[in-house]
C-alpha cells in the first residue's frame, strides 16, 4: 500500500479501543498469567523468571502460590485487582483494608514479597466495557491507597490503574496532539492529580499487534522497531515505529494537563505466536528481540528519553484464556504453557533464553483418529464438536500453526487436546469408536509448513505439589466459535479430499 495514510496511523492505533502487556532500568519485566487448565508449579515459574533475569512481574490478582513463590526472591512484584473487585472496594474503606492485609501486607511480612504497586483494575476504562466501571475505579483507588497508608505501607508500596490506550487520542493524527478522551477527561484529571500527589503512575498497555488487526490498512512494518516503513513526521521528531508514537501520544496528553512529569510504566505489550495468520513466531520472535534489545539499552522515546518500565506480555501460553479478542488470546507467551522455549530472543551479553525445569509430564501417550475410521464418519462432528467445548482448538484456526492439517489429522488434534486437558483419564479417548491412543508422537514435525504444530502432552500435576481447578473448568463457555471454526476447517478439507 501507499504511505499517504499515514497521518492517520495513530487515530487507527488508539481510537478503537482495541490497543492492550517488558522493562525498565535493572532487569526484564513481564506478565505472568495464570489462565491455564494444566498451570506450571509457581516456585518452577519463579524459578524461569529468574534463569532469565525478569526482575519484575505483574499479577493479574492475588494469586496466593505465585506471591508465596516469589517471597524473598529479590523479583519486585505489581499485584493486580481484578475488574470485578472494584465495586466492593469503592464502597468501604473498611474492604479496602481487609483487602491489602490479606493480599498485601501479610505476603510482605510473613513471605518477604517485594511489593511495589497494586495495579487497580485492568483497563476499566475500554470502550466495549462502556460505562461499567466509571463510577467504581477511582473511589476504589482511593480507598486502596488510604488502607496502604493505614498498613504503614504508603511509602513503600504505590499504586496505579492499567489503562488501555484508547484512554487518549489524537485528532491530528499526530502524538503531539495527543489528549484525553472528552468522555472521561474529567474523571481522568481527577486520577492523574490523585496518582501525582501520591507518588503513583499511570500505567498504559500498548499492542501494536492489534493495531495491525485492527486495521487492513496499518503498514505492518511499522509495527516493529527494525523497519523499513516511511515514519510519522511530527515537527522535529520523526517516529519510525507504532510503540514510540503511541507512547509518546500518552506523554503529549499529560504534558497537556499539567503532568508532564507523572511517571508512566508500559504494562502489557507484546506479540503472540498462533491462533491468526499475524500471530507466529517469526514476527513474535522479531517484535519481541527488538523491544528487549530497546529495554536493555537503556533507550526512552523521543519525548521522554528516560525508559519506562515496560511489561511483556507475557511469560507464558494461557489456554484457558477468554478468547473473545480472538484465538490469539492464549497464546502471547514468550514461553510455551510448559515453560519450553518458542523461539530463541538475545536477552543480554549473548544469553539466550532457558526453559523451565523439573517439569513432569503425563504419559508419552497421545489420542488420534482410529486408522480405520473415516472422515465421512457421520458421529465424527459431534465428537469434534464436543472436544474442543473442553480442549483448546485455537490453533486449528485459518492461518494457524495446524491450520493446514488434513481431515484425520485435523480430528486427531481435537481429541488429542481434549485426551490431554483431561490429564489422560480412561474414557477420555472415546469418540464413538472414532479413536485410539498411541505412542507415537502425531505432531506433522518433519513437514517443514507445520513445525510449529505440536500435539501435546500436558503438566502431570499429579507430581507437583500445586492443586488446581477442574481441567476444563470455563473452557467451554470460551470455545463455542473455536468449534465452528474447526468445523468449517473439518468441512473444508474433507471436501477438497473428494
Amino acid at each position: 500500500m501507499g504511505f499517504s495514510c499515514l497521518w492517520v496511523l495513530l487515530l487507527c492505533i488508539i481510537g478503537e479501543g482495541l490497543v492492550k502487556g517488558v522493562l525498565g532500568v535493572g532487569g526484564l519485566a513481564c506478565n505472568w498469567g495464570t489462565r491455564s487448565t494444566h498451570p506450571l508449579p509457581p516456585s518452577i515459574v519463579v524459578k524461569l523468571l529468574k534463569d532469565n533475569g525478569f526482575s519484575k512481574v505483574k499479577l493479574f490478582e492475588a494469586d496466593p502460590g505465585a506471591l508465596q513463590a516469589l517471597g524473598r526472591t529479590g523479583i519486585q512484584v505489581m499485584v493486580g485487582i481484578p475488574n470485578e473487585l472494584l465495586a466492593p472496594l469503592a464502597s468501604s474503606v473498611t474492604v479496602a483494608e481487609n483487602w491489602v492485609s490479606k493480599n498485601v501486607s501479610s505476603y510482605i511480612s510473613r513471605n518477604g514479597v517485594d511489593i511495589r504497586y497494586v495495579a487497580v483494575g485492568n483497563e476499566p476504562f475500554l470502550k466495549t466495557y462502556k460505562d461499567t466501571f466509571l463510577q467504581t475505579t477511582f473511589p476504589a483507588l482511593q480507598n486502596i491507597q488510604a488502607a496502604l497508608i493505614k498498613a504503614g505501607l504508603g511509602r513503600q508500596v504505590k499504586v496505579t490503574i492499567p489503562l488501555n490506550a484508547d484512554v487518549y487520542q489524537t485528532d491530528s493524527g499526530l502524538p503531539s496532539g495527543g489528549n484525553f478522551r472528552s468522555d472521561i477527561h474529567t474523571l481522568m484529571m481527577s486520577i492523574l492529580k490523585f496518582l501525582s500527589d501520591n507518588d503513583g503512575a499511570l500505567t498504559i498497555n500498548i499492542y501494536p499487534f492489534l493495531s495491525l488487526q485492527a486495521d487492513p490498512d496499518f503498514p505492518k512494518e511499522y509495527a516493529f522497531f527494525n523497519n523499513t516503513s516511511k515514519p510519522v513526521v511530527d515537527g522535529s521528531i520523526s517516529y519510525t515505529n507504532v510503540l514510540d508514537a503511541n507512547f509518546d501520544t500518552c506523554i503529549a496528553a499529560l504534558e497537556k494537563n499539567g503532568f508532564s512529569s507523572l511517571p508512566v510504566i508500559v504494562g502489557e505489550v507484546g506479540w503472540p505466536t498462533d491462533g491468526d495468520p499475524n500471530a507466529n513466531i517469526e514476527d513474535a520472535r522479531r517484535f519481541n528481540q527488538g523491544l528487549v534489545s530497546r529495554i536493555l539499552a537503556g533507550q526512552g522515546s523521543p519525548k521522554r528519553s528516560t525508559p519506562p518500565d515496560i511489561y511483556i506480555f507475557g511469560l507464558i501460553d494461557e489456554d484457558a484464556k477468554s478468547i473473545q479478542p480472538g484465538n490469539f488470546e492464549r497464546h502471547w507467551g514468550v514461553f510455551n504453557f510448559d515453560g519450553s522455549i518458542k523461539y530463541s530472543l538475545d536477552i543480554g551479553r549473548g544469553k539466550a533464553l532457558v526453559p523451565a525445569k523439573g517439569v513432569h509430564y503425563l504419559a508419552r501417550k497421545w489420542c488420534i483418529m482410529a486408522p480405520d475410521a473415516s472422515p465421512s464418519d457421520p458421529n465424527l462432528v459431534q465428537s469434534i464438536n464436543y472436544a474442543c467445548s473442553y480442549a483448546d482448538c485455537t490453533s486449528l484456526g485459518y492461518g494457524s500453526s495446524c491450520g493446514m492439517l488434513d481431515a484425520r489429522s485435523n480430528a486427531s488434534y481435537a481429541f488429542n487436546m481434549y485426551y490431554q486437558t483431561m490429564d489422560q483419564r480412561k474414557g477420555a479417548c472415546e469418540f464413538s469408536n472414532l479413536s485410539v491412543t498411541t505412542t507415537t508422537d502425531p505432531s506433522p514435525t518433519q513437514n517443514g509448513q507445520n513445525r510449529s504444530c505440536r500435539f501435546e502432552i500436558m503438566i502431570d500435576l499429579g507430581k507437583h505439589e500445586k492443586p488446581r481447578r477442574s481441567p476444563a473448568a470455563g473452557l467451554r463457555e470460551h470455545n463455542s466459535h473455536i468449534v465452528v471454526m474447526v468445523l468449517l476447517v473439518l468441512v473444508l478439507v474433507s471436501t477438497l479430499m473428494i
